[in-house]
């Protein structure tokens, strides 16, 4: 589990005043969730490209199409 902190100065960047810890803690986990999928993917491609390494350009090639 990640702590909260980078959560929350993440959500005062985007311009949250004052945000209920229930909302960090849900912001927390739909990042979260989404960071595991854009790595699940990021993955796929570079076994797909017989590499054992993720590269950048994977991962931005995952941030693109999907």
């Amino acid at each position: 589990m990640l702590p909260l902190l980078p959560f929350e100065r993440l959500a005062k960047k985007a311009g949250v005043k004052r945000i209920s810890r229930d909302a960090l803690e849900e912001l927390r986990d739909i990042i979260t969730e989404e960071m595991v999928e854009a790595a699940e993917k990021a993955v796929k491609i570079s076994r797909h490209a017989n590499r054992r390494t993720v590269l950048k350009e994977d991962v931005v090639f995952v941030r693109k199409t999907y």
